[in-house]
């Protein structure tokens, strides 16, 4: 079982910055593309943006895009969602997840087969 671990996540004022982390100790990510999504109190757990097992091929939801982006240290099996220009609406509990897949990926949640147990990302004033 792949175990996918998120960290970096935190409290920060509108219109910062912030740089989460997913890793699997101990197994190699080098084969999985590696998906995002969030879920909001009271909400449904949506896509954010996704990687391939490269690092060629990125996607993001609409929502997002221009202000976040993501890549990925294979050497140190670890992958990074880059976030800035935070705004209130961004607040939620933060979630990789992987697939074993080759040069593509997708922001759907019935795509992955591994989660992580997520992050908190608060943006407040």
């Amino acid at each position: 079982q792949l175990q996918l671990v998120e960290s970096g996540g935190g409290s920060v004022q509108p219109g910062g910055s912030l740089r989460l982390s997913c890793a699997a100790p101990g197994v190699t990510l080098n084969y999985y593309a590696i998906g995002w999504f969030r879920q909001a109190p009271g909400k449904e757990r949506e896509g954010v943006s996704c990687i391939d097992d490269g690092g060629n091929y990125s996607a993001f939801v609409d929502s997002v895009k221009g202000r976040f982006s993501v890549s990925r240290d294979n050497a140190k099996n670890t992958v990074y969602p880059h976030m800035n220009s935070l705004k209130p609406e961004d607040t939620a509990v933060y979630y990789c997840a992987a697939v074993r897949r080759s040069r593509y990926c997708e922001v759907d949640v019935r795509s992955y087969d591994h989660w992580g147990q997520g992050t908190q990302v608060t943006v407040s004033s």
